[in-house]
Parts: C-alpha cells; structure tokens; sequence
C-alpha cells in the first residue's frame, strides 16, 4: 500500500499529461480526488502502523552492485510528513478551483511533484532519497518558471542553482558513508546500526559537513536562505504553500533522519555550531521579517525564523547527550511537532497571500488598508493564521515552541533565552502587519474587493482547523511523535 501511496499521483499525472485536451472541470476535479484519495491512504497508513519502528516495509533489489535497493517504510518521524504533505497539497488543489491558467499542465505538474514528496519522506535507502530530494527541485523550478509572477524566471533560476548546489554537497556526504560502512551500502538501517565514521575524527566532521550544507540549503538556515525570499515572493500561491510547508521540511527532516543518527559522534561534536547557527536564522529571519514592506516576503522570512528553532533543538540535543535523556526527547519532539506545525499555519499563510495578488495585483501592505470592512471572512482566517504562527497558546506552534524552548534550556540557556527574543519580535511584526492590512484607512484603488470565494475559504480553512486541533490535543500528533523523538537521541547518545 505505501508504493501505491507515493506513486498514485504520479500515474494520475502521467495520464493528465498524455490526454491532449480533457475537460477543464475534469482536470481540476481529478486532481482534487487524486489528492483526496491520497489523504485516505495517508491516514490508513497511519491508523494500520504497527510501531514504533519501521512498518509497511517494502525492500527489494534496484541497484544491488552499489548497495542500493528500493526500500522505503514508515515510522513515527515520517508519518506526520506524510499526513502533512497530503493535506498541503489536497489544499492546493482545493484553492486551484478557484481558477488557474494552464490547469492540465499545472494539476499534473503538482500530482508529479507530490510523488517526489511522499517518496522521500518514505525513502530508507540514501539513493532513493536523493532521487526524490533531485526531481522535488526540477518539479519546483517548473511550477516557479511557469506560473508565477514578477521576476519569475529569476527567482526560478536561483532557486534552482543553490538548492541543485546544496544537492551536490548532500550527494558527497552520501558517499562518504557509503565508503566508510563495511559492507558498502546506501541503506539507512544499515548505516544507523553501523554509524561507520563514528570515532573517524576528521573525516567524519568533513562528512557531516557536506550533509549539513546540503540540507541546510534545503532548510533553508542562515547564510544559506538568499533563494528562498525570491522564489517565495514569485512563486502562484499554491506552489509558495508546498514550497513552504513541504520542500523546506525536506532539509530538517534530513537532520533528523540522516545527520543526527549515522554521524552521532560528530553531531555532538559539533552540535554547538548547530545551536548558534538555529538563533542566528531564528533571530535574523524575524528582525528582517520586521522590515519588510511586502506581505508574502514577510511570510517567507518567518519561516527562516521557525527553520531556526527546529536547529536550535536538535543541536541541543546534541549537547544534552551525555545528560538528560528527557529533556533531549522533549527538545526533538519539538522539533518534529514544528516541521507539522509550519507546514500547516504558513502553507495556509501563503495561500491567503494570494487573494491579495488575485484581487489587488501586488503584496505591498502599504497599499491595502481597512480591509476587514469589506473582506471580513478574509481577514479573520489572516488573523487566525497570524496568531497561529507567532506561538499563541491553543495552536499547535505554541505547543512547538514550548516543547523546543523546555527541552533546549537545561543545554543552551543563553541561546535559548536569545532565540526567545524572535518570538516577541514575530508577534511585533504579524500585528503590525494585520494593521497596515485590515485597520485603518482604505488606500487601495478599489475599496471594494471581494472577499473569499469558497475555495480559497475551504482550501485554507481545515490546515487552521488541524493547527488547533493539534494545539488543543497535542497527543493526536505526540502519540506517534515521541517515540520517534526518543529513538532519535537514543541513536545521538549511542
């Protein structure tokens, strides 16, 4: 079932794309059941787990002289993933109804790019995770070129450059343990158990190096976030959703995934650096977020903000691992109940960001102003949104952050104390931005814009829906979360 899983949208692509001229409501429609449908599974993979290790396994030969085979499985760090891709991009196509240029193309290019997504985060084999992270950017760069807006083919270019370049540092992390296991082999469990640079002095820091810039380009983490503002600001609304709530978390999944378990030694060696680099990006992401006069662009250096958080707690984790094994639990399962939280309130911020551009035509705040008079549906999920991301408690980022701030404060104090100062500074910066849009007086050319239309409102409305789902019952995400969490520094401390 989890082949079928990752690879249904593929083939419901494959046959979009070879249909010369299909029905435009049928395309739109498709690509909703299509991604309905995978939700269904997703959550059937889920209720079926039989944890907390790896379940619905699948291991068969694909390139067996190199030790690399098609394996891929579930666990409690990859369901949430795939639970939260499923859902990002059902919304997508929910709001796409709502009208979009080029449906056929753009409907199978997204159902393609959702196989890239479900597949890595599945991926159990370092070949076929590379695989998936590799056509995730050809997807992207297409979806930014084709249909977005402004500087489109710029930021499109940039974006493909640095995260291909990122890429290839990953791919030489790759075949440094490759090279270091006994036998050769690109198999995840294996090279978990093995941890074969561990002790390795040098050359394991050369590796984890090459995995750390790979993935925190991905992240994306200061100094390597300079793709992401660009790409998010001209990117459609859809496209800057999944580029947000999905492609980035491909970067902290890897952390925790790959980094963090085979090179454990090396990671505590070095998980100070790791701590710096997360309040750095956490502080620099919401300081720059203050500045800024565009509203989407406001969002996307937020989410360099909440990357840093995520860093911050695993390199926490790292200095806490000759220590306190909860404190490290707690501070990883906040990581992992971010990456979900994230995805889900700034996946619903992009999209909302949208309206702006379809009814205005531009996302300077200072050109709007009092729209909560005429659009009062729109600025009440904005609002929701808003106090969802910067941590107001009965939200799941509240529940994140708390769980992150907890458990990397016995470790870091300092660091902790100055990453705490971005989420004043995030709050500062989502109310001032809710004013300048909704308060005050109407300076946009057409006082009169329309309000949410029905798939903006149903497409945005559930991921804020299970945001505070998550807030008020955290456990419907920490069940399978935490054992996860725990495995993960067990694994740092071995």
């Amino acid at each position: 079932m989890l082949s079928l899983t990752i690879f249904l949208p593929l083939a419901a692509a494959l046959v979009l794309s070879a249909w010369p001229r299909p029905p435009e409501a049928l395309a739109r429609w498709g690509w909703v059941a299509v991604s309905a449908a995978e939700l269904g599974l997703v959550i059937a993979l889920w209720t079926t787990y039989d944890g907390p290790g790896i379940d619905h396994e699948t291991n068969e030969p694909w390139l067996p002289g190199a030790g690399s085979g098609y394996h891929i499985g579930v666990d409690g760090l990859s369901l949430p993933m795939l639970a939260l891709t499923a859902a990002v991009f059902l919304a997508c196509a929910a709001y796409s109804l709502g009208g979009q240029r080029d449906i056929r193309r753009f409907a199978a290019l997204f159902m393609a790019l959702e196989t890239t997504c479900l597949g890595l985060f599945c991926a159990l084999d370092l070949i076929v995770f590379f695989v998936f992270f590799d056509l995730s950017i050809v997807g992207m760069y297409f979806v930014i070129a084709g249909w977005g807006h402004g500087d489109a083919a710029r930021s499109a270019l940039k974006f493909f450059l640095y995260t291909f370049l990122g890429s290839l540092a990953l791919l030489l992390g790759f075949i440094g343990l490759y090279a270091a296991s006994d036998p050769h082999t690109f198999d995840m469990v294996e090279l978990t158990r093995q941890t074969p640079l561990e002790g390795s002095g040098a050359v394991g820091a050369l590796v984890l190096l090459a995995l750390a810039i790979g993935l925190a380009v991905k992240t994306p983490t200061f100094p390597f976030h300079t793709w992401l503002p660009p790409a998010h600001t001209d990117a459609p609304a859809a496209g800057s959703a999944v580029l947000a709530a999905v492609l980035l978390k491909m970067g902290t999944y890897g952390f925790v995934r790959i980094a963090m378990p085979m090179l454990p030694g090396a990671w505590r060696d070095y998980a100070l650096v790791f701590v710096v680099i997360g309040v750095v990006s956490a502080l620099y992401g919401a300081l720059v977020a203050l500045a800024q006069t565009d509203f989407k662009r406001m969002i996307a250096y937020t989410s360099v903000n909440h990357m840093g958080y995520i860093l911050l707690a695993l390199g926490a984790a790292g200095l806490l691992a000759d220590t306190d094994a909860e404190a490290r639990s707690v501070a990883v399962s906040g990581a992992l109940v971010q990456m979900v939280s994230h995805g889900l309130i700034t996946g619903a911020l992009f999209l909302l960001s949208g309206v702006l551009w379809d009814r205005g035509g531009t996302y300077a705040m200072d050109r709007y102003g009092g729209l909560a008079a005429h659009t009062p549906r729109f600025a009440a999920l904005t609002a929701v949104a808003a106090f969802a991301s910067l941590g107001l408690p009965g939200f799941s980022g509240f529940i994140a952050e708390f769980q992150i701030f907890a458990g990397s404060l016995g470790s870091a104090p300092a660091a902790t104390a100055l990453a705490l100062l971005g989420v004043l500074v995030t709050a500062g910066l989502f109310l001032w931005a809710l004013h300048r849009l909704f308060l005050g007086p109407v300076r946009h050319p057409n006082p009169g814009m329309a309000d949410l239309r029905p798939a903006e409102a149903w497409s945005t409305a559930p991921l804020l829906a299970a945001a505070l789902a998550i807030g008020i019952f955290p456990r419907l995400l920490l069940d399978t979360v935490d054992p996860a969490a725990r495995t993960a520094v067990d694994l740092v401390a071995k």
